[in-house]
């Protein structure tokens, strides 16, 4: 019932996370990521906990395959989850339990891993892989492309409904967080508008996060 990919850009360090699912909320739930750490998803019948377990290891000195095996190691019904990381290198790594639903698969490239569960068919996280790798630009872009190859290929078995974008970037916290947490339409459409919207302005709001007094205008009334 979820489709996604963790992804390093190796130009600039960042790290981003898109997953899609016809859940609710799926982003809430599934996407971790940690500037100049790595980025993670904890996906099919999912245990949160995973995500933060994951990057913890990899800020502990852990490449993301020691990261998984040790997340196998010490998770709850790992049987049961499916748990993708991208480390600090480029290097990733996937579990998969055999109980992960439906038709579940896996694929990985350089900088980026993709999994799903409850699929269309095994196809669709080679195309996510091929997408990431094919696209050009801000790493938000080729999150996009990524996600909008997978639905191309076939998506889930089922409609979509939720989505989410996650990016880090040198700051503690994301500098870009875009969620759809339902929709009757197509949930990566709207994260892709979203994304239009807030990349132009993403540096912006971090600037204005460390320095207001040398931010832009906000272009209201009283701001000098």
């Amino acid at each position: 019932m979820t489709f996604s990919l963790v992804a390093r850009c190796a130009e600039t360090g960042m790290f981003g996370v898109a997953i899609s699912s016809s859940s609710p909320a799926v982003a809430a739930r599934c996407s971790y990521a940690r500037a100049g750490v790595g980025a993670v998803a904890s996906q099919n019948v999912t245990d949160p906990s995973l995500g933060p377990m994951a990057l913890d290891l990899m800020q502990s000195g852990l490449t993301a395959a020691e990261a998984i095996d040790t997340v196998r190691e010490r998770g709850k019904f790992i049987e049961y989850r499916q748990v993708l990381a991208v480390d600090s290198t480029g290097t990733t790594a996937i579990h998969s339990g055999p109980n992960s639903l439906g038709i579940w698969t896996q694929a990985q490239g350089p900088d980026v891993a993709s999994g799903g569960n409850l699929l269309a068919n095994d196809g669709v996280p080679q195309a996510i892989v091929d997408g990431y790798l094919a696209s050009p630009g801000h790493i938000g872009d080729r999150l996009i492309a990524a996600m909008r190859a997978g639905l191309a290929a076939g998506g889930e078995a089922g409609p979509v409904h939720s989505a989410g974008l996650m990016i880090v970037d040198k700051v503690s916290w994301p500098v870009a967080d875009l969620r759809c947490d339902w929709t009757e339409e197509c949930p990566i459409e709207n994260i892709a508008t979203a994304w239009d919207v807030y990349k132009p302005q993403l540096d912006a709001y971090v600037q204005r996060a460390l320095d207001p007094s040398a931010a832009p205008s906000y272009g209201v009334p009283g701001d000098d």
